[in-house]
């Protein structure tokens, strides 16, 4: 009995399918066409990408000689020279519809496939496979079951169909007219996105009942999830906002992987990575119950929760924190010393302080240090005195800048709730340098801001205070961290801005502006080097003489710093390279006489001699951020009934300072020999200057009083002197501030006289010797003592009625 008989009579008396008729191929030697991760079905169209070189040879060869393909999927997708073990033993047979060759894409063959077809054995293997294949013929089966199965799969196709967007246009209408349950079956899952094992396994179903079967509990597994999927979507697409919309398509994207056995096992993986990372971390007991917890509840919670993003953020914060104190490194005072020399030249004070702390640091690793704020004009080197000290302790520095800062929430964190939210600036700058003792530099601790996201300031009270920091509890982790050990710095241009509270937690070192000869050192020192290495420029290639860096300081900067002298050193060390690389010269060497043609006409001048040439006119000091000032009061007479004219900008304590001095002007008109019509019938019109800048403050009224008396006496002051000092209308003269930048100001202005107040006495060992040297200093204790020292000769002593 043949095996169609057998068949035949079992389906007949309701026994299983009968199983297919295999027959030798008409032509001996099919060309098999190897093929990753794709399986083709008899009665599809489908295109192929050919890239292997024995794959385009068995192509052209096929498409000349008009032979059907064997389209075999590999088991192995490394594989480029696959050998007949390799392949799997059922494949497609199919005809070229088209060979498309292109240089840029590649190669590519539209096929429409013909039948099953199982491989026997391989007729030769280069230069392309050529196999002995066994063609597959299926017979009909016109079971009831079959039927059945036919009609629900074919139902089950057509809402595929209509749920894919990318699916092909009238497929759907087409497959409601089929009548091949084996025909439907290889096209459902040729269109559906099934594993490319589970396609491989339809194809070798020869069965058609058996494939229908499966084809059908396959797709009906994908229809359920694409319409859970639509069904989501159109109850949620207008009511859902953008983020609501990507956690739901999260959510779906899951439940796809789960449904086709995909992203197991990821979730055991990563909760162990992160208690692995918890544990070693080193947090106190408390905090790593808590987190250990908090990780708990991640692991619990759904992928495509809006908590979930968060919480793994939050958990990677926590293990990411340098929580375990490092070793702590020996201080060598020595050598600290050494490296405040080498960093930065002057500022003895300041470096005889730093190193007290140091001392105190060696000594006493875990007492309560205080908190340096370095306070100066800009340019002085506050911030490369924090690196300096973090250099002699051996720990890590950071630094963030508080200008700008207007929110608490940027020093104590967002509450991880919200969107977006991280920790404050300190927890970051702690991240970032790696270690829980580094040196944190607070810079421009002055310019805080206060807005609707409260007062930053009152945050940095805790901060700042050793007896509270070492609980500091930022809002987004949410548990304390230990700050005690941090060495906390902060620079400042005016303390005045900051508040009280606050600046009553740090020392303050104040850091002066410095002197030419200290410029000039600095320059050949630290900013020649600097300038030289951006330049790319070799020391021997240029070279700038010490008579150049003194005409730069003194013509074309005006600063307490530095930061402008440097600019001046690189415009000039930049014209230089372009004479070196242009060829024109090897080396170059810029002298006194070159920098006018180098950086244009001096800036500055010394104006002292020809603004006192005149009765009238004083010379002041004045403070500012950027260090000490000279300040020009000119005073003027016109006719008038007496009034007080004053301009330049003068803020309201100027201008009473100006009325003050008038007063006393009038008071002592008899004995200076002024007459009163001239009150009468004059106007006194006192200017100030350089009109575009503001200025206000008590300390020009000793100018302001002698400009007057020269005026109105018609005798010169002195142009080698400068004076500072408030007066009152006792005639007293009384103390100001900024004595040292502003003696550092006449000094470097070429005078060689200040008048200053003798209640500022106490501050005279806060001016450098090297001002001391060049300066005559003298008290004044009223304005009488102006009197005598401010002119040529002393009025109190002579006749000057006319």
């Amino acid at each position: 009995m043949t095996e169609e008989t057998t068949a035949k009579q079992t389906a007949e008396n309701g026994g299983p399918a009968p199983a297919p008729i295999t027959e030798p191929c008409a032509v001996d030697g099919l060309i098999l066409l190897p093929v990753r991760n794709f399986v083709a079905f008899p009665g599809t169209v489908f295109p192929l990408a050919v890239g292997r070189e024995a794959s385009v040879a068995a192509v052209e060869l096929a498409v000349r000689e008009d032979r059907p393909l064997g389209v075999i999927l590999q088991r192995d997708p490394s594989l480029e020279q696959p050998a007949a073990e390799d392949l799997h033993r059922i494949g497609c047979t199919a005809d070229i519809l088209r060979y498309v060759r292109s240089p840029d894409s590649g190669n590519h063959i539209i096929c429409r496939g013909t039948g099953r077809f199982r491989l026997s054995k391989l007729l030769q293997e280069k230069p392309f496979a050529v196999a002995h294949v066994e063609q597959i013929t299926e017979p009909a089966d016109h079971r009831p079951e079959t039927e059945a199965r036919f009609l629900h799969l074919r139902d089950l196709t057509v809402e595929l169909l209509e749920l894919l967007p990318d699916a092909p246009g009238g497929l759907a209408e087409s497959v409601k007219d089929m009548a091949e349950p084996g025909l439907l079956a290889d096209l459902a899952a040729a269109y559906s996105d099934f594993p490319v094992a589970e396609r491989q396994e339809i194809l070798e179903t020869l069965g058609i009942g058996a494939r229908i079967e499966k084809t059908a509990r396959l797709l009906a597994r994908r229809v359920e999830v694409l319409r859970i999927t639509k069904e989501i979507g159109e109850q949620t697409r207008e009511a859902l906002d953008e983020r609501h919309r990507k956690a739901v398509l999260r959510e779906q994207l899951a439940a796809i992987q789960r449904e086709l056995g995909e992203g197991e096992g990821s979730t055991a993986e990563e909760f162990a990575e992160l208690s692995r990372r918890i544990t070693a971390a080193g947090m106190p007991e408390d905090t790593e119950r808590y987190a250990l917890k908090e990780l708990g509840r991640y692991n619990r919670m759904p992928e495509a929760a809006g908590e979930t993003g968060m919480l793994r953020t939050w958990l990677e914060w926590m293990t990411e924190l340098p929580w375990q104190l490092p070793e702590a490194q020996p201080v060598d005072l020595q050598e600290a010393r050494g490296i405040l020399d080498e960093d930065h030249y002057g500022l003895e004070k300041i470096k005889a302080r730093i190193i007290e702390y140091l001392a105190v640091r060696k000594l006493a690793p875990a007492g309560k240090a205080p908190i340096l704020c370095l306070a100066g004009p800009p340019g002085v080197g506050k911030t490369s005195l924090g690196q300096s000290i973090a250099r002699a302790l051996g720990r890590p520095f950071a630094r963030f800048s508080l200008g700008g800062v207007h929110d608490e929430a940027e020093i104590r964190g967002h509450r991880r709730t919200y969107i977006g939210a991280m920790p404050g600036m300190l927890i970051q700058s702690i991240r970032r340098a790696g270690a829980r003792n580094c040196v944190l530099m607070l810079d421009e601790i002055d310019k805080l801001g206060r807005g609707p996201g409260g007062d930053p300031s009152s945050a940095l009270l805790e901060v700042l205070d050793p007896s509270q920091n070492a609980a500091f509890r930022d809002n987004y982790l949410g548990v304390s961290f230990d700050l005690s050990h941090v060495v906390f710095l902060a620079t400042a241009n005016l303390l005045e801005t900051i508040p009280a509270p606050l600046l009553d937690r740090m020392e303050v070192i104040t850091l002066p502006g410095y002197l030419e000869d200290e410029k000039l050192e600095i320059a050949k020192r630290h900013l020649l080097k600097g300038q030289l290495e951006a330049t790319g420029l070799a020391p021997e290639q240029a070279a700038i003489s010490d008579a150049a860096l003194l005409g730069v300081i003194r013509s074309y900067t005006r600063e307490a710093g530095v930061r402008n002298l440097e600019r001046m050193i690189g415009a000039l060390l930049r014209h230089a390279a372009v004479g070196i690389a242009g060829g024109k010269a090897a080396s170059v060497q810029i002298g006194a006489d070159d920098l006018k043609e180098i950086l244009g006409p001096p800036r500055y001048e010394d104006e002292v001699a020809m603004r006192t040439s005149v009765p009238g006119v004083a010379t002041g000091l004045a403070w500012t951020p950027s260090g000490g000032s000279i300040l020009f009061i000119e005073a003027s007479r016109v006719p008038g009934k007496g009034k007080l004219v004053l301009t330049g900008q003068l803020g309201d304590v100027m201008r009473e300072s100006a009325q003050a001095a008038m007063t006393l002007v009038k008071a002592r008109m008899g004995e200076l020999g002024i007459d009163q019509a001239v009150f009468e019938n004059s106007d006194i019109h006192v200017h100030v200057p350089a009109g575009a800048t503001p200025k206000d403050g008590p300390s020009a009224g000793t100018a302001i009083f002698s400009a007057m008396v020269s005026l109105l006496v018609d005798r010169k002051l002195r142009n080698d002197t400068a004076m500072t000092g408030e007066i009152s209308l006792r005639g007293l003269v009384l103390p100001v501030g900024g004595i040292r930048e502003k003696v550092m100001a006449a000094a470097a202005a070429g005078l060689s006289r200040v008048l200053l107040p003798d209640r500022n006495r106490r501050d005279f060992d806060d001016i450098p010797m090297a001002a001391r040297d060049v300066l005559e200093v003298v008290w004044l204790e009223t304005v009488d003592d102006i009197l005598t020292h401010a002119f040529d000769t002393d009025l109190k002593t002579r006749d000057f009625i006319r």
